[in-house]
Protein backbone atom coordinates (compact mmCIF):
# COMPACT_ATOMS: atom_id res chain seq x y z
CA UNK A 1 0.00 0.00 0.00
CA UNK A 2 1.34 3.53 -1.00
CA UNK A 3 -0.06 6.76 0.60
CA UNK A 4 -2.54 8.30 -1.63
CA UNK A 5 -1.13 12.10 -0.81
CA UNK A 6 1.70 12.97 0.92
CA UNK A 7 0.23 15.20 3.49
CA UNK A 8 3.62 17.25 4.02
CA UNK A 9 4.66 17.02 0.09
CA UNK A 10 1.37 19.34 -0.80
CA UNK A 11 1.93 23.03 -0.40
CA UNK A 12 -2.18 22.93 1.32
CA UNK A 13 -1.44 19.52 3.07
CA UNK A 14 1.26 20.74 4.81
CA UNK A 15 -0.88 24.62 5.81
CA UNK A 16 -3.51 22.17 6.97
CA UNK A 17 -1.15 20.09 9.48
CA UNK A 18 0.26 23.79 10.81
CA UNK A 19 -3.08 24.88 11.37
CA UNK A 20 -4.09 21.54 12.97
CA UNK A 21 -1.13 21.78 15.20
CA UNK A 22 -1.62 25.12 15.83
CA UNK A 23 -5.08 23.66 17.82
CA UNK A 24 -3.33 21.26 19.36
CA UNK A 25 -0.82 23.92 20.80
CA UNK A 26 -3.77 26.37 21.83
CA UNK A 27 -5.61 23.30 23.97
CA UNK A 28 -2.22 23.59 26.18
CA UNK A 29 -3.91 26.57 27.51
CA UNK A 30 -6.30 24.69 29.26
CA UNK A 31 -3.64 22.83 31.23
CA UNK A 32 -5.07 19.36 30.45
CA UNK A 33 -2.46 16.67 31.10
CA UNK A 34 0.43 15.82 28.78
CA UNK A 35 0.53 12.69 29.30
CA UNK A 36 -3.95 12.57 29.67
CA UNK A 37 -3.55 14.23 26.00
CA UNK A 38 -1.18 11.54 24.54
CA UNK A 39 -3.13 8.54 25.96
CA UNK A 40 -6.41 10.14 24.44
CA UNK A 41 -4.50 10.60 20.88
CA UNK A 42 -3.48 7.30 21.03
CA UNK A 43 -6.50 5.45 22.23
CA UNK A 44 -8.44 7.17 19.85
CA UNK A 45 -6.13 6.18 16.82
CA UNK A 46 -6.16 2.60 17.80
CA UNK A 47 -10.16 2.62 17.74
CA UNK A 48 -10.03 4.14 14.27
CA UNK A 49 -7.20 1.95 13.38
CA UNK A 50 -4.87 4.70 12.29
CA UNK A 51 -1.71 3.26 12.01
CA UNK A 52 0.35 6.94 11.34
CA UNK A 53 -1.80 8.51 14.75
CA UNK A 54 -0.89 5.90 16.51
CA UNK A 55 2.70 5.53 15.29
CA UNK A 56 3.11 9.72 15.74
CA UNK A 57 1.17 9.65 19.36
CA UNK A 58 3.30 6.24 20.86
CA UNK A 59 6.74 7.68 19.70
CA UNK A 60 5.99 11.65 21.25
CA UNK A 61 4.43 10.02 24.26
CA UNK A 62 7.77 7.98 24.70
CA UNK A 63 9.80 11.10 24.33
CA UNK A 64 7.64 12.70 26.31
CA UNK A 65 8.58 9.91 29.39
CA UNK A 66 5.36 8.06 29.06
CA UNK A 67 6.22 4.21 30.01
CA UNK A 68 6.10 1.07 27.75
CA UNK A 69 4.51 -0.33 30.35
CA UNK A 70 1.46 2.09 29.83
CA UNK A 71 1.46 2.66 26.05
CA UNK A 72 1.07 -1.20 26.07
CA UNK A 73 -1.55 -1.29 28.22
CA UNK A 74 -3.84 1.45 26.56
CA UNK A 75 -5.90 -0.37 24.44
CA UNK A 76 -6.74 -2.32 27.84
CA UNK A 77 -7.03 0.01 30.31
CA UNK A 78 -9.85 -0.78 31.81
CA UNK A 79 -8.07 -4.35 32.73
CA UNK A 80 -4.76 -2.82 33.85
CA UNK A 81 -3.68 -0.94 36.85
CA UNK A 82 -1.45 1.64 35.78
CA UNK A 83 -3.24 4.28 34.82
CA UNK A 84 -5.09 7.23 37.45
CA UNK A 85 -8.69 7.36 38.05
CA UNK A 86 -8.77 10.89 35.92
CA UNK A 87 -7.43 8.97 32.82
CA UNK A 88 -9.76 6.50 33.34
CA UNK A 89 -12.22 8.84 32.92
CA UNK A 90 -10.62 10.67 30.03
CA UNK A 91 -10.43 7.29 27.87
CA UNK A 92 -13.71 6.64 28.94
CA UNK A 93 -14.69 9.52 27.53
CA UNK A 94 -12.53 9.27 24.63
CA UNK A 95 -14.04 5.43 23.19
CA UNK A 96 -17.85 7.20 24.06
CA UNK A 97 -17.07 10.48 21.29
CA UNK A 98 -15.00 8.25 18.98
CA UNK A 99 -17.77 5.84 18.82
CA UNK A 100 -20.33 7.83 18.43
CA UNK A 101 -22.05 6.15 15.90
CA UNK A 102 -22.08 2.47 17.62
CA UNK A 103 -23.76 3.78 20.69
CA UNK A 104 -27.32 5.47 20.49
CA UNK A 105 -26.92 7.74 23.18
CA UNK A 106 -23.10 9.20 22.41
CA UNK A 107 -21.31 10.12 25.53
CA UNK A 108 -23.42 8.65 28.39
CA UNK A 109 -24.34 11.22 31.48
CA UNK A 110 -22.14 8.60 33.93
CA UNK A 111 -19.41 8.79 31.48
CA UNK A 112 -19.91 12.74 31.16
CA UNK A 113 -20.21 12.91 35.00
CA UNK A 114 -17.20 10.97 35.99
CA UNK A 115 -14.72 12.99 33.47
CA UNK A 116 -16.16 16.26 35.22
CA UNK A 117 -15.55 15.15 38.77
CA UNK A 118 -11.61 15.54 37.65
CA UNK A 119 -11.47 18.03 35.04
CA UNK A 120 -12.26 21.71 34.88
CA UNK A 121 -14.91 22.97 32.58
CA UNK A 122 -12.04 24.54 30.62
CA UNK A 123 -10.32 21.19 30.69
CA UNK A 124 -13.14 19.44 29.70
CA UNK A 125 -13.71 21.90 26.69
CA UNK A 126 -9.83 21.17 26.00
CA UNK A 127 -10.55 16.94 25.61
CA UNK A 128 -13.53 17.42 23.89
CA UNK A 129 -12.23 19.64 21.27
CA UNK A 130 -8.98 16.81 21.33
CA UNK A 131 -10.97 14.36 20.99
CA UNK A 132 -12.75 15.69 18.01
CA UNK A 133 -9.45 16.76 16.24
CA UNK A 134 -7.50 12.97 16.72
CA UNK A 135 -10.49 11.66 15.28
CA UNK A 136 -10.57 14.05 12.41
CA UNK A 137 -6.72 13.61 11.78
CA UNK A 138 -7.33 9.75 12.09
CA UNK A 139 -10.15 9.95 9.48
CA UNK A 140 -7.51 11.96 7.16
CA UNK A 141 -5.14 9.56 7.59
CA UNK A 142 -7.04 6.65 6.94
CA UNK A 143 -8.45 8.04 3.64
CA UNK A 144 -5.15 9.43 2.55
CA UNK A 145 -3.97 6.09 3.60
CA UNK A 146 -0.18 7.69 5.67
CA UNK A 147 1.19 4.71 6.70
CA UNK A 148 3.25 4.07 10.24
CA UNK A 149 6.19 3.18 10.96
CA UNK A 150 8.60 6.23 10.00
CA UNK A 151 7.58 9.06 12.19
CA UNK A 152 10.69 10.44 14.48
CA UNK A 153 9.45 12.18 17.68
CA UNK A 154 9.30 16.14 17.72
CA UNK A 155 8.74 16.03 13.46
CA UNK A 156 5.86 17.39 14.05
CA UNK A 157 6.59 20.66 16.16
CA UNK A 158 9.49 21.11 13.51
CA UNK A 159 6.64 21.21 10.59
CA UNK A 160 4.64 23.62 12.54
CA UNK A 161 7.30 26.14 13.38
CA UNK A 162 8.47 26.22 9.53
Amino acid sequence: MEPRIDLMQNAFGTKLAKRLYAVHALLQEASLPTATQNLVMLRASQINGCGNCIDIHSKEAAAEGETATRLNLVAGWRHSTVFTEEEQAALALTEEATRLADASEGVSDETWARASKYYTEDQLIALVTLIAMINATNRMAVTLNQLGGSYQPGLMQTIATT
